[in-house]
């Protein structure tokens, strides 16, 4: 991954609190976030609020610090060093690149996984129901295709109600049609459920499309943000969308013409 120039001094591995000034208005706060690899600097000092429902994607080139951002939200970076405050709630469910469905079991089991409340089958029968799996509940995930796993993911952390969701490039490996159509699906959930929702990505069209806030990293820290109104989101507003979309790929050091 990629260093700020000069690196970054390795800090001792210090306890995250739970609490931050931003705490009580915002779904997630970070303060000083710091994480380092060895002699590498990750995240060089992030801060950064989520209201509550409110999605955020984002940007940044490989090895700029996205994954660790997410991961340290997500509170699985136990074994990197670093330091700062991290405010999420209580629920929190994370969506990966790769489904990461156990192949054992069937697309109910994997839904359920976890789960102990007595409803729990109940619960995930309407969770796959909403993203379009009704009926497929005793199917095995090798008889479903990329899009209908990850349809059983998203099902799977939504069952969960999360009041942040966590996708790392949850798309990424689908054709562009199926994008199209998980990126519909997702809108659609996250309206019904109203999340907050950290988006990585490195699509800035996937990102104009359906955050209402953009963020982009670079060097381990935050050097842009954007919000996105819902006319420059659906590109009702064609001139304002091409200029958000311009401005993302200066940020991130792209010509707009290629």
């Amino acid at each position: 991954m990629a260093a700020h120039p000069g690196g970054l001094t390795a800090v001792a591995p210090r306890p995250l609190t739970n609490t931050s000034p931003d705490a009580a208005k915002a779904a997630v706060s970070v303060r000083g976030l710091v994480r380092s690899f060895g002699p590498k600097g990750v995240l060089n000092g992030v801060d950064l609020d989520i209201a509550p429902g409110e999605f955020v994607a984002l940007l940044g080139p490989s090895g700029c610090g996205k994954s660790t951002l997410l991961r340290a939200l997500a509170g699985l970076d136990h074994d990197v060093r670093g330091s700062g405050v991290i405010s999420v709630p209580d629920r929190v469910s994370v969506v990966f690149q790769d489904s990461r469905l156990l192949p054992w079991d069937t697309v109910l089991g994997n839904v359920t996984l976890g789960l102990r409340e007595h409803d729990a089958e109940s619960r995930a029968r309407r969770a796959l129901a909403e993203v379009g799996l009704a009926g497929r509940e005793k199917a095995w995930p090798h008889e479903l295709s990329g899009g209908e796993q990850q349809r059983v993911a998203l099902a799977r952390s939504l069952v969960r109600e999360p009041q942040l969701l966590l996708a790392d490039e949850p798309f990424g490996a689908l054709d562009a049609l199926t994008r199209i159509r998980m990126h519909g699906l997702l809108q659609d959930l996250v309206a019904a459920h109203r999340p907050a929702v950290l988006l990585v990505t490195h699509d800035v069209d996937e990102a104009i499309a359906l955050a209402d806030r953009i963020v982009v990293l670079d060097h381990g820290r935050i050097s842009t943000i954007r919000p996105v109104s819902p006319e420059i989101g659906s590109a009702a507003d064609a001139a304002g969308h091409e200029a958000l979309r311009r401005d993302l790929l200066t940020a991130l050091g792209v010509e707009a013409a290629h």
